[in-house]
């Protein structure tokens, strides 16, 4: 979690924000400054509360490392990742930049990480913003914010939704201090993925972040949005765990880390409450943003239908086979009986147990066997239909959305996840040597991984500039997408026999049953 990627060289780069003067380092050509403090620490009296401004620092403050992440669940070790980094100093940001100085101007993009809202850091290796800062000229934040309990429980006595509120806190923070790192806080890009898709999609609809940023990309959005019935029926379940009732008052003396795990241990035997929780209890998804009517007033396809959107510049799309990965995590690649295949299609087809899901997947996908049915429904469900009805929103509202699809097979791990979930994050950042995801690239990166990483931070740099990510914007008549794959092409959206499945559906709020 310390800055290691590569060797300082030259003078070390200093700058003033607002709290003061920090000194950061140069790594191959680029500056760098690591664990600047955006918000005041949320622990004691400001705990569970929304981000406060920080207070000043005296002298000049050393940004190399870091800072220490927010508590985590357990999922890929990261609660342990979380414990190896002491102090409270939760909210920070890191930045890279190829030019330092207030007269540059550069194009600014800001990395909101996923983890099902449950897990996520931005120290992790393959989140380096180095080589995307340096090839594509741009400035590339980063940035830590509340998650699990911590950020998205929704208790007696806190605001909703304090993990996006941090994000705004964080956008608050590039815009009133990003043209010292050489950015134009006027040209400011949000991009996230996975839960992160998610968050931007939130953004987009949230009216406190109006102004904040001009473009977003929304990469394999997370479509669970919670009502504030079953966010509160959940945090009910986790507080229990300790023997606590879900308010400020009794939560803010627990040990964050208790609290953390406390949560996992609700998502490890969410199942039980499936006749409450609905499909999220069977996809174990413990958070989500709620829509509680103020900070988050609807969701974000509603919300882009109406037109919040429309001055905003839009990249949004999934990889082909979102939830192979996942279902090698469950033990089930291969595995999935017709008894399985058919609860998937029932719980997660549009409509759920009440529609006729089950049957629009079994012709449209006649020749599918279990183990397709029961990917394709779950990917549609919660990332690829997500992503493409946010496009439709967008255009369809009068505004500009560009699709993507990534379809080339990750290499790693024996060649069975496909284009799985998370494949396009070391492909986005150049990083494909290090942290977890480079597994799904496998040893040595092949000559065609580095070819389709370059097109793609090309594509993804070039609209942060001005606009165009290098393929046509999306439109209900030609419905053209970008398919990245070792040969790139733009095509008529190919995932058609899911789109016409779920033509009709809403995404509306999750509710408690």
């Amino acid at each position: 979690m310390t800055a290691g990627m590569s060797e300082p060289s030259g003078s070390r780069p200093e700058v003033r924000v607002a709290g003061g003067a920090v000194r950061g380092l140069r790594e191959a050509g680029v500056a760098v400054f690591r664990g600047i403090p955006f918000a005041e620490p949320p622990v004691g009296g400001l705990r569970f509360a929304a981000p406060r401004p920080v207070r000043g620092w005296d002298g000049v403050r050393t940004a190399e490392s870091f800072g220490p992440p927010p508590p985590q669940g357990g999922h890929f070790g990261m609660d342990a990742l979380a414990r190896e980094v002491v102090g409270d100093d939760w909210l920070t940001v890191n930045v890279w930049s190829p030019e330092p100085g207030p007269g540059a101007g550069l194009p600014v993009m800001v990395w909101i990480q996923g983890g099902a809202y449950t897990i996520g850091m931005s120290g992790l290796p393959e989140y380096d913003g180095g080589r995307l800062a340096r090839e594509g000229g741009v400035v590339v934040v980063t940035f830590n914010y509340r998650v699990g309990l911590e950020g998205f429980g929704q208790f007696e006595g806190a605001p909703a939704n304090r993990g996006l509120l941090d994000q705004v806190a964080a956008l608050e923070w590039v815009r009133d201090n990003v043209r010292a790192f050489g950015g134009d806080p006027d040209r400011v890009t949000v991009f996230g993925q996975s839960a992160g898709g998610g968050s931007v999609a939130a953004l987009l609809a949230m009216p406190r972040a109006a102004g904040l940023f001009r473009r977003a990309v929304a990469q394999s959005v997370q479509g669970t949005f919670f009502s504030p019935e079953l966010a509160a029926d959940i945090a009910t379940a986790c507080a229990a765990e300790l023997g606590l009732r879900p308010t400020v008052e009794e939560l803010s003396a627990v040990d964050p880390a208790r609290l953390s795990a406390a949560g996992d241990a609700v998502g490890a035997k969410m199942e039980q409450w499936a006749d409450r929780w609905g499909p999220v209890a069977h996809r174990s998804i413990t958070f989500s943003p709620v829509v509680e009517g103020d900070a988050l007033p609807v969701t974000p396809w509603q919300a882009l239908a109406d037109g919040s959107g429309r001055g905003i510049e839009l990249l949004v799309g999934h990889t082909r086979d979102e939830q192979r990965l996942l279902t090698a995590l469950d033990g089930l690649l291969g595995q999935v009986t017709p008894e399985q295949a058919e609860t998937a299609l029932r719980v997660f087809g549009p409509g759920g147990p009440d529609g006729d899901g089950a049957r629009r997947y079994r012709e449209g996908f006649p020749a599918a066997g279990p183990d397709e049915l029961h990917e394709l429904v779950q990917s549609d469900w919660v990332f690829r239909m997500p992503s493409l009805h946010l496009a439709q929103a967008q255009s369809g509202a009068g505004g500009r959305a560009h699709v993507y699809e990534l379809t080339w097979p990750a290499p790693g791990m024996g060649g069975v996840l496909g284009a799985c979930h998370g494949l396009d994050v070391p492909l986005v950042f150049g990083n494909l040597d290090r942290g977890q995801p480079a597994a799904l690239i496998g040893e040595g990166s092949p000559p065609e991984a580095a070819e389709l990483s370059a097109r793609m931070r090309a594509a993804w740099t070039g609209f942060a500039t001005n606009g165009d990510p290098g393929w046509p914007a999306y439109d209900a008549e030609r419905r053209l997408v970008r398919l990245f794959d070792t040969r790139p092409s733009v095509t008529t959206y190919p995932e058609e026999a899911s789109r016409r499945i779920w033509q009709d559906h809403t995404f509306p709020v999750l509710p408690l049953l």
